[in-house]
């Protein structure tokens, strides 16, 4: 594997090394799970009265772990401790925080097998999602640490005051604001906090990471990631619980300066209008969703357009912010793309994703699985007709976990309204368009804009790039048509309703974000 770089754009080929060493880690964790975990409140392991258990939605009957019930006193209590960690770890010099926050990387790197099988047995998804999701988190952090030595800290020189008699020296520092809260989601438990969390723990802030109810496992074994790599008592606190107690409490806290949410549009705005409740403003970096088109011009290749629209609309079971859930194409190749995508999704193995063979694992729970019969029922009511899927699967190997085909639609008038509400299922509608122009019409005609991908010739590429409203967008790429995003690479963040910064993680400008300018001014 010493060639070999995993990212969601390599992850179609690996060697055979990183099947084996998946297939040991499945074997380990499944003789052993059950296992009860308790939270990280200042370095120490915290329990609750009340637990509850962690079951996989590939088969309820398995209980992958027990974990904390926590509530509003665990909130206060981790919040106390970040705040009392904060001036040590803030003066502890950037060099030092890049060292940790790399060993932590590091460790990441080391346990990859196993923390990629807890996240199929998990999450749901199939292995090479899984180990992707683990190995962006190492680079997540590696770039925010790349990104803090490149700036030199961001302590920059600024002009010198002409000022006759004296010599003036002014300085700009960017400094950490304090106590950061990290409110993780279940489709990328691992990535979407560890990546947060490293930029606010190497520009020098304090972190309590609350995971969704769905996923608490797989970040609490990234918590011992941190824990192991060394960082000090109460810099990184660890809570699981509900989010209508325990995250409630950390939101409305005036403990907390910062905030970074991932998860849907309704429950970032309800975040965004409570943080807003505060005594003053404090920074929220929000990303929301999306409903992300793929365009398809008669010039495109069809076979890249159809092997980048299936992956990007039904890896993870289409549970991403980032899945391709519409699809626009021209007239002249409607017939032929269609056929094409019927054809390979047929193909399409859906099973326990730690299988090899598997492509799509289970939906993430109960509910999600509900909101699937939901959404197919009312496409089938709205006109829509069913070009692959549209059912649940049933039956030995299926009944004992959340299991749903993978659904392309067409037929469905523009109008419906699923075609600007996001499903995070695998649900994906195609329409057929006159020309170009009316494709981006629709494309841009929601309240997203994370993601978007077209196939066509490069002067149309041009163009599409030119004219799309996403913050994340892709041409001709059969890796993915929306997805696949990786940092250094291809920054990840939205625009309109999908975000709240305007600034991409994995990017440039994201570890700014963190910390709040100080201008220093000395008269000599």
């Amino acid at each position: 594997m010493a060639n070999f770089k995993l990212t969601y754009a390599t992850m179609f080929n690996p060697p055979e090394e990183l099947h084996d060493g998946f297939d040991k880690a499945v074997a380990t964790l499944k003789a052993n799970l059950g296992r009860e975990y308790g939270m990280i409140i200042n370095g120490k392991e915290v329990y609750a009265e009340e637990k509850f258990e962690d079951r996989s939605p590939v088969n309820t009957d398995w209980v992958l772990a027990v974990m904390q019930k926590g509530n509003g006193h665990h909130a206060n209590e981790a919040l106390a401790a970040a705040r009392k960690a904060f001036p040590a770890w803030s003066h502890t010099p950037w060099q030092e925080r890049v060292r940790l926050l790399r060993k932590a990387a590091d460790l990441i790197d080391e346990r990859i097998f196993t923390l990629g099988a807890a996240m199929a047995l998990e999450v749901g998804k199939n292995r090479m999602e899984s180990l992707g999701d683990v190995a962006e988190t190492a680079d997540l952090i590696r770039y925010a640490c790349y990104q803090m030595e490149a700036n030199d800290g961001f302590i920059k020189e600024m002009g010198k005051d002409p000022l006759v008699g004296y010599e003036a020296r002014n300085v700009s520092a960017l400094r950490p604001y304090g106590v950061w809260l990290v409110v993780s989601p279940f489709n990328f438990p691992f990535a979407l906090t560890g990546g947060p969390a490293g930029a606010a723990l190497v520009t020098g802030n304090t972190l309590v990471m609350k995971p969704a109810t769905d996923t608490p496992w797989i970040v609490r074994l990234l918590a011992d990631c941190f824990s192991d790599a060394g960082l000090p008592d109460g810099v990184m606190n660890f809570v699981t619980g509900p989010g209508r107690t325990l995250g409630q409490a950390l939101v409305e806290s005036p403990e907390v300066d910062g905030v970074t949410f991932t998860g849907s549009f309704d429950v970032g705005m309800k975040m965004y209008q409570d943080y807003a409740a505060g005594k003053f403003v404090r920074p929220i970096i929000l990303e929301l969703g999306g409903k992300n088109p793929a365009i398809v011009s008669r010039n495109a290749d069809l076979e890249r357009a159809s092997i980048g629209i299936l992956r990007s609309a039904f890896g993870l079971q289409g549970q991403k912010c980032s899945a391709a859930s519409r699809v626009l194409v021209e007239e002249p190749v409607y017939e032929d793309l269609i056929a094409r995508l019927k054809d390979m999704t047929d193909k399409l193995v859906i099973g326990d994703p730690t299988d090899r063979n598997v492509y799509l694992g289970p939906v993430v729970n109960a509910s999600a699985y509900q909101d699937f019969k939901n959404f197919t029922e009312e496409i089938s009511q709205g006109g829509g007709n069913f070009l692959t899927g549209g059912r649940v699967k049933a039956g030995d190997g299926f009944d004992k976990g959340y299991f749903c085909e993978p659904t392309f639609v067409t037929g469905l008038p523009l109008d419906h309204r699923l075609w600007k509400h996001e499903m995070f299922l695998p649900i994906t509608t195609i329409a057929s368009v006159y020309n170009l122009d009316e494709a981006m019409k629709i494309a841009n005609d929601v309240n997203y804009g994370l993601t978007a991908g077209f196939y066509g010739s490069e002067d149309e590429a041009a163009w599409f790039f030119d004219h799309i409203e996403a913050g994340v967008t892709y041409a001709n790429r059969p890796q993915g048509a929306t997805t696949g995003a990786w940092p250094g690479f291809q920054p990840f963040g939205g625009w309109k309703g999908s975000g709240s910064s305007g600034k991409n993680a994995g990017g440039y400008y994201y570890l700014q974000l963190y910390m709040h300018e100080q201008i220093q001014t000395l008269i000599k």
